[in-house]
């Protein structure tokens, strides 16, 4: 009698796990762009050697380069961050053509990226300047009492702070960073502020009758929650460009646009007073 083979153990939870983890870092920032990188130089050495004795094997293989780059686009969501995995491999080849500087130093110019956002950074909005004039306006037409204590999360060079003082030019602002170097530079830029080193996320925003983000899409569910977990009522979180997610239900007590495309966008924190703030 012809004996069965044993049938395939199913996949461990632990296996599982495993592969979400993998797949998880792949797709964590900076990761993806350096790794674009690093691939598309690789193909484009490849392709030079297999190519080299045909007419326009330069552009054969900047091409393959570019390619392989646009594959590492896939694991990106950000428009801007996709177009820096793209882009990289072939303003590496503009930089080092026709210089006696190697091709593979160009991995090098993520060391210094990394040491200026350490990894947990990279989970928010590495360096997204407040622009010029985004907040203008915004104490004149301010539907409450002027905030006495603001709160930058996430503050980077501090623009975000210069616009604040700008509107409450009496009121006790400060800044949180977690990019120690953006913090050093920051406290130069705003002597006016008190900024401090640290997580975003891991300080205490119940002292402050304002906390403002410029963050991206992806971190505003996160500050919702934890501005509602955390904040008195009639305090404010503000926002700009960003809106919370659809599901959350919640529209701002008070918009403004004084640039365009970038809405400043503010709620009262307690019940609400347009509209429901619960999850659908």
């Amino acid at each position: 009698m012809r004996s069965r083979r044993p049938a395939t153990p199913p996949s461990s939870p632990d296996d599982l796990h495993g592969l979400i983890r993998v797949a998880a870092f792949f797709r964590m920032w900076p990761v993806p762009a350096v790794l674009a990188w690093i691939s598309a130089w690789a193909v484009f050495v490849f392709v030079r050697l297999v190519v080299e004795t045909f007419e326009w094997s330069q552009v054969w293989a900047v091409l393959a380069g570019v390619a392989t780059g646009a594959v590492w686009t896939l694991l990106v969501a950000s428009r801007w961050r996709r177009l820096i995995v793209l882009g990289g491999f072939p303003l590496s080849v503009v930089l080092v053509a026709g210089s006696d500087v190697p091709a593979w130093t160009w991995a090098l110019a993520a060391v210094p990226l990394w040491l200026l956002y350490p990894k947990g950074a990279w989970r928010d909005a590495p360096l997204y300047p407040t622009p010029g004039n985004a907040l203008e306006g915004l104490a004149w037409g301010w539907p409450g009492d002027p905030p006495r204590r603001i709160l930058d999360a996430g503050c980077g060079l501090g623009h975000g702070l210069s616009a604040l003082h700008e509107q409450w030019p009496r009121a006790e602002l400060h800044g949180i960073e977690w990019s120690g170097m953006w913090a050093w530079l920051a406290r130069r830029r705003c002597p006016f502020a008190t900024i401090t080193r640290g997580d975003m996320w891991a300080a205490d925003w119940s002292a402050y009758d304002l906390v403002y983000v410029f963050q991206r899409p992806e971190s505003m569910e996160h500050a919702w929650d934890k501005a509602n977990a955390e904040m008195r009522p009639g305090t404010w979180l503000v926002s700009l460009e960003f809106n919370v997610p659809a599901d959350i239900r919640r529209v701002p007590d008070y918009q403004l646009q004084s640039r365009p495309g970038k809405p400043v966008l503010a709620w009262r924190m307690g019940p609400a007073s347009i509209a429901d703030s619960g999850r659908r």
